[in-house]
């Protein structure tokens, strides 16, 4: 029977483009005993230098990954991502198939973010609306996990412990980059303006004072 150190994981990160596959590649990377794609805080790196980049072109490769001196490993990949200039939707079904071959564990955890945040970011830096690629490719999926970045700047380090207890999976939540630098800003600010006047606020104000 195995030990559970010995148990060879595998958590694999994909989200829609924009969702925050850099950012949660760097948060589990950070962690020693993982094995992941460890990027300085102000890069960013294309997919073609993800470690994991040459079996999500060719799943059957993963055989060859060596796992004997390190059992905890996760890869990110986001829907679509771009190879040679065109948007491509990933092999997952073959990735996951070999990768079930490979390890003794396999979670998929899927990225949420706004929507109107998405729709805005893709269209800025990608020229187009992506997001439905991507979420007509998760509703293939089974048996995955949810993380949020929305959660991770609100709640910061509890969200990450939270997570590490519901994955199994090692996070290096009081990692001191994280939360100094990571966890300073929210993403999210640059996208946000003054809304005008609610369609309740006087109610809300009127209820407050009344209470």
């Amino acid at each position: 029977m195995q030990s559970t150190e010995d148990i060879k994981k595998l958590l694999i990160i994909t989200g829609p483009q924009g969702s925050g596959n850099h950012l949660w590649s760097k948060i589990f990377a950070m962690h020693p005993i993982v094995v992941g794609w460890p990027m300085l805080r102000k890069e960013w790196q294309g997919h073609h230098e993800e470690p994991f980049n040459k079996y999500w072109q060719q799943p059957e490769k993963l055989q060859e990954l060596d796992t004997d001196k390190k059992h905890h490993f996760v890869t990110s990949i986001s829907c679509p991502y771009y190879k040679d200039k065109e948007p491509h939707v990933p092999k997952y079904a073959e990735f996951i198939s070999e990768a079930k071959k490979k390890f003794d564990s396999v979670v998929v955890c899927i990225i949420g973010r706004d929507r109107d945040i998405l729709n805005i970011q893709q269209t800025r830096v990608r020229k187009g609306h992506t997001t439905p690629i991507a979420l007509e490719q998760f509703d293939k999926l089974a048996d995955v996990k949810f993380i949020s970045t929305e959660l991770l700047f609100l709640y910061g380090e509890q969200y990450l412990k939270a997570l590490q207890k519901e994955l199994d999976f090692p996070v290096a939540w009081n990692h001191a980059t994280l939360i100094k630098d990571y966890l300073k800003e929210n993403t999210n600010k640059k996208y946000l303006i003054e809304p005008d006047k609610g369609q309740f606020d006087d109610e809300v104000e009127k209820a407050c004072a009344e209470s």
